[in-house]
């Protein structure tokens, strides 16, 4: 199925279960088929939707590429299911949900999952224009190789992922990673934006992931009013590996 976005986008998604509507959201090297075991888990309680977002799967894109954008992808979707909706967001998608949140489109509860925000002071700021650089120059995997790198990959794991089928998956979505880069924002910081975010809020980190992912979330938590932080003992950032893991937790607040 399809909705179309604001700008004529045609955004494709796939919906399954019954119940309240919950939107789930990927991050980078993400798409619909990323989140569909979620999907499925929790469609006993919910009417999940699972999407492709911009540039990625079946979906459309149009440039020029802006966060709010892939918020008027989400409004499009959360229209459709009649206009209030959760929003379940992973790693740079999480951000995604919690900006969308902040813009008031009808989301009722927002769930962030390791949001990967920076507390460092000093965070590298020229990554959005270096990875567009390399993909102008038809060099993808140069492209994802920088993604990795600046995301705390190290590089002997990257040369050995380089040998792996899952490069091919990565480098067939690495022009898609601007726009992570651009919704995680100059320096990956927690914008004032999520200051206004009024609805309920949970942020969930990894036990299992390294130090930097669970600052991330907890920096999130902060950032929100009356947000409620999780740790997820046991998982770490490829969670949706295991998505039973995440249902009781969900349940429990979606509900």
């Amino acid at each position: 199925m399809n909705v179309t976005s604001a700008d004529g986008t045609s955004i494709f998604f796939e919906q399954r279960g019954s119940g309240a509507p919950v939107i789930l959201v990927g991050g980078a090297f993400n798409d619909r088929t990323t989140v569909v075991g979620l999907a499925e888990v929790l469609s006993d309680d919910f009417t999940t939707i699972v999407y492709d977002r911009r540039g990625r799967g079946d979906s459309g894109d149009t440039a020029p590429y802006a966060m709010e954008r892939e918020i008027e992808d989400l409004a499009a979707l959360i229209a459709h299911v009649g206009g209030t909706a959760s929003v379940f967001g992973h790693s740079s998608g999480a951000v995604l949900a919690l900006e969308a949140a902040a813009a008031g489109i009808g989301i009722e509860r927002v769930v962030a999952y390791e949001p990967p925000y920076a507390t460092d002071e000093h965070p590298r700021g020229d990554v959005v224009d270096e990875v567009r650089a390399q993909l102008a120059a038809g060099d993808r995997d140069a492209a994802v190789a920088t993604f990795l790198q600046v995301a705390g990959t190290p590089a002997e794991m990257i040369e050995g992922m380089k040998q792996a089928p899952v490069w091919g998956w990565f480098t067939a979505l690495a022009h898609t990673l601007p726009y992570d880069l651009t919704i995680c924002g100059p320096g990956a910081h927690p914008r004032g934006s999520l200051a206004r975010i009024s609805i309920p809020t949970l942020v969930i980190g990894g036990g299992a992931s390294d130090e930097a992912l669970q600052a991330g979330a907890r920096a999130a938590a902060e950032a929100v009013p009356g947000a409620r932080h999780e740790t997820l003992e046991g998982q770490d950032h490829g969670v949706l590996q295991y998505p039973e893991t995440l249902k009781d937790l969900l349940t429990g607040f979606l509900k």
